[in-house]
């Protein structure tokens, strides 16, 4: 076979040699593909790992807290607050005189009369006196009239000129100064026989003996320092009960508004009472208010000095909510609690008002639309990203 047999077209050569190319082309093309391809999915892999381990990462560092609201208290509430029963009228009973105590008639728990003999005082010394006196009293009326008899002479002796007119006037000084000195006397009578009066003592008022302090033969000296106290005398009809009111409930306080009292000596039973004052002024110490509650007691059921409990309404005025004690965040800043707001914590701080163990009352701070964090961290502070889960009931 000669050579130029074996020899292909310059056409068909060029033809075949660039599809070669074009698939060399191609194929290098593919890898590339390929391997750009690994190469941007790789790296998007190991961003959106780190992006969402940095997402996690955050996510983990706001801690879920546990939340709870506020409970309202009704708009119609009692408040129960310690109370001290006294006698409406109580009083101490000195004798006005000096003596020795003859008998007494009345003792402790005895029901008396207003004006019922109690006891007597020998009063020796002011008999005595009293007999002095009187003698006093008939002397000085004597030189009186003896004195109005000269002075009535001498008068009609200067009607005829026998008698100067200073003679006149002398008698007539000595019959005032005379009369002066009966006065004297008759008030100083009057003033004994008052002490002798004296020696019989008399209930001032309806009521009962609460306490006995002399006996038969006890020395009286009514003139000390210190005068020995006969009786204690109290009226139990009606008891005053006084009770320290809250600043925060003083609003509640209204003359003629009523009261129950509770004593633990009657269980189940409430005794009605009236308010009828106040002291009108917060006491600065205990930020409390005075209050007077009257109770009858025409039975003499109720005892004065006991421990009593007072019922009193509060209204609208001075509600309140109620919140769990593991909320409450004890502080140098005082007593706060820790409120979620827009996934934040802020620490507001907060009023106390009654304690019921598990739950205390809540006066102002909070109300009842707030989450409260429960069990909050010491380390929480105001303004730190939280996220809020409700409590399980």
């Amino acid at each position: 076979m000669s050579s130029h047999e074996h020899q292909v077209p310059d056409g068909k050569t060029a033809r075949i040699s660039a599809i070669a190319w074009v698939a060399v082309g191609l194929l290098l093309c593919g890898i590339a593909g390929a391997i750009a391809y690994t190469v941007v999915t790789g790296i998007a892999t190991r961003v959106h790992a780190a992006d969402l381990l940095k997402r996690q990462t955050l996510d983990q560092a706001v801690p879920t807290v546990s939340v709870v609201r506020p409970k309202r208290v009704a708009a119609s509430e009692e408040v129960v607050l310690p109370g001290n029963a006294q006698a409406y009228v109580a009083t101490p009973i000195y004798a006005r005189t000096n003596g020795y105590l003859k008998a007494w008639y009345s003792d402790i728990g005895a029901h008396v009369k207003s004006g019922q003999l109690l006891a007597e005082i020998e009063t020796p010394e002011i008999d005595r006196q009293l007999d002095q006196a009187r003698a006093d009293l008939a002397t000085a009326q004597a030189n009186y009239d003896l004195s109005r008899t000269t002075a009535a002479r001498y008068q009609e002796l200067f009607k005829s000129d026998s008698v100067a007119k200073q003679d006149v006037d002398d008698r007539v000084g000595d019959l005032q100064a005379k009369k002066a000195m009966v006065d004297s006397a008759a008030f100083n009578v009057r003033r004994l026989e008052e002490m002798v009066a004296f020696q019989k003592v008399y209930a001032p008022f309806d009521g009962v003996i609460t306490a006995r302090f002399i006996d038969t033969g006890a020395l009286i000296n009514a003139g000390s320092n210190t005068p020995k106290e006969l009786f204690d005398i109290a009226s139990t009809s009606k008891l005053r009960v006084y009770v320290n009111v809250p600043q925060i409930y003083s609003r509640a306080v209204r003359s003629g508004a009523a009261a129950e009292l509770t004593l633990t000596e009657f269980p189940g039973r409430r005794f009605q009472g009236v308010i009828v004052r106040s002291s009108e002024s917060i006491d600065p110490g205990s930020r409390t208010l005075l209050t007077e509650v009257d109770v009858d007691n025409p039975s003499g059921t109720l005892l004065p000095g006991a421990f009593a409990s007072v019922h009193l309404k509060l209204d609208g005025a001075a509600r309140a909510v109620v919140v769990p004690v593991n909320t409450l965040i004890f502080r140098a800043e005082g007593m706060q609690v820790a409120v979620v707001r827009d996934n934040k914590a802020a620490l507001v701080p907060i009023t106390i008002g009654r304690d019921y163990g598990a739950e205390v009352e809540v006066l102002s701070g909070v109300g009842p639309d707030d989450d409260l964090i429960e069990n909050p961290s010491d380390s929480l502070t105001s303004g730190a990203e939280v996220r809020a889960a409700k409590a399980e009931k």
